[in-house]
């Protein structure tokens, strides 16, 4: 026969174990569609572009320093001609500032792929640039790849983030 205190030892167990299961089972909530305040709701990630400016800095006054793009794309959206035409506004404004474009990719993928995907997006952002009437002179271009993340999460809204080209200047 079976003693009380192995009775109450296996219950003891059962309780543990099941606790244990319970704190395993919690995942954390994804934020990465859309973040909410008291009254309105403020999307930052649409259609897997980011359009949220927490990571936004800038060029110059109201000129953003930066694009994002859709996960495996280097397509320029309607976004990032905007900001890009700000940017050639300021560029021609400033005649003698020149400028480095970064290309950068999510984590995802291998080293190599995505250093020739950041490198088609930072030339994707000099050629639009260049239909602007920005010369080809002024503007050089470098892909980091996966290697300079904005956000080193693992979620959607990070890989939004890190989907991006940046405009630096270089004098």
């Amino acid at each position: 026969m079976v003693s009380t205190f192995q009775n109450y030892t296996r219950y003891l167990v059962i309780v543990l174990f099941a606790l244990f299961l319970a704190a395993c089972e919690t995942v954390p909530k994804d934020t990465a569609t859309s973040t909410t305040s008291s009254s309105t709701t403020a999307v930052e990630i649409m259609d897997g572009v980011y359009v949220g400016s927490d990571t936004v800095e800038m060029l110059a006054v109201d000129v953003p320093d930066r694009i994002f793009f859709a996960y495996d794309s280097y397509t320029l959206t309607k976004a990032a001609q905007n900001t890009l035409e700000k940017q050639a506004k300021w560029l021609k404004a400033n005649g003698s500032a020149t400028i480095a474009i970064e290309g950068h990719a999510d984590e995802r993928g291998t080293r190599e792929y995505n250093l020739a995907l950041g490198d088609r997006r930072a030339n994707a952002a000099k050629d639009y640039l260049m239909t602007k009437g920005i010369s080809s002179s002024r503007v050089t271009t470098i892909s980091f790849g996966k290697e300079r993340p904005v956000n080193s999460g693992s979620n959607k809204k990070a890989w939004a983030q890190n989907r991006r080209s940046v405009t630096v200047r270089t004098n």
